[in-house]
């Protein structure tokens, strides 16, 4: 791998992580059709992808910081606003069961999807449709974050276990969710973005073992990939935050468009 290929897949995952548009399928998809031959096998692809991810994970951190030391200090009852803190936090925390049970139960099948561009591309094209049928299945926009029980929150992480598939948006499948259990765009962005912190980092931290006990090495490559993909994410979360506060109204239907015409795209040329 270049080091310009590097620094592109690293700006796409600090983009498309948060943007629903799927991380997964822009992976899977862009360098088929790009004719980049990279070797996924190779020994230094492991480390690359998990910076990648920590990258991604601090930035989201980072941005979040006062959710998540409300979080910490509403665990042992301290702060003006405990109750409610708590009660997200454990929103969090029920939301993120389902991607961890799924994902655990499935991950060999899914593994088969991550080596098809052409399946990556139709479920994009999937994706967009999710996007568009949100916007118009939601329930109002009248609820807070705080409102919301924990069936919810069950429901919204089990949209998120979607993403397991290569072309399916996570942060698109839990805002989408969002919107049905009656949250504005903002909130229903927040707490995406509030998930995807555990479940990023720790698909980071699951492969870290299986990179000591190969061997792997971090090389300046990566390190400075994983720089660019943090930054990247953090620019992205804050343009989507001041999005989705400034767009009530069919706030996905651009993405929307851009999955239809990206995997229809894609589709096309894979098949000529």
């Amino acid at each position: 791998m270049t080091l310009l290929q590097a620094l592109i897949i690293a700006i796409l995952q600090g983009m498309t992580e948060l943007f629903p548009v799927s991380s997964l399928g822009h992976a899977v998809v862009l360098p088929s059709l790009f004719g980049w031959h990279i070797d996924q096998k190779a020994p230094a692809f492991l480390p690359f992808l998990v910076v990648l991810h920590l990258g991604t994970a601090l930035a989201l951190f980072l941005y979040f910081w006062r959710d998540w030391l409300g979080f910490a200090l509403a665990v042992i009852g301290r702060g003006k606003t405990v109750k409610n803190e708590r009660r997200v936090f454990a929103l969090v925390c029920i939301a993120t069961l389902p991607a961890i049970v799924i994902g655990g139960a499935l991950e060999h099948v899914l593994r088969g999807f991550f080596g098809s561009p052409g399946l990556a591309a139709v479920f994009l094209i999937v994706n967009g449709g999710i996007l568009f049928a949100g916007e118009r299945m939601k329930h109002g926009g009248a609820k807070t974050l705080e409102k919301i029980g924990w069936k919810a929150a069950l429901a919204i992480g089990a949209c998120q276990a979607l993403a397991l598939i290569p072309g399916i948006s996570r942060s698109g499948a839990t805002m989408v969710g969002g919107l049905l259990a009656g949250l504005k765009h903002k909130d229903a962005a927040r707490f995406s973005f509030l998930l995807a912190t555990p479940v990023i980092a720790g698909a980071g931290v699951l492969e870290a073992p299986k990179l000591l006990h190969q061997g792997g090495g971090l090389g300046a490559q990566a390190i400075l990939a994983g720089v660019v993909a943090g930054v990247t994410a953090w620019l992205s979360t804050a343009f989507l935050m001041h999005y989705f506060k400034k767009h009530e109204i069919e706030a996905l239907d651009p993405f929307a468009w851009y999955c239809w015409a990206l995997g229809g795209g894609a589709l096309l040329l894979l098949l000529l």
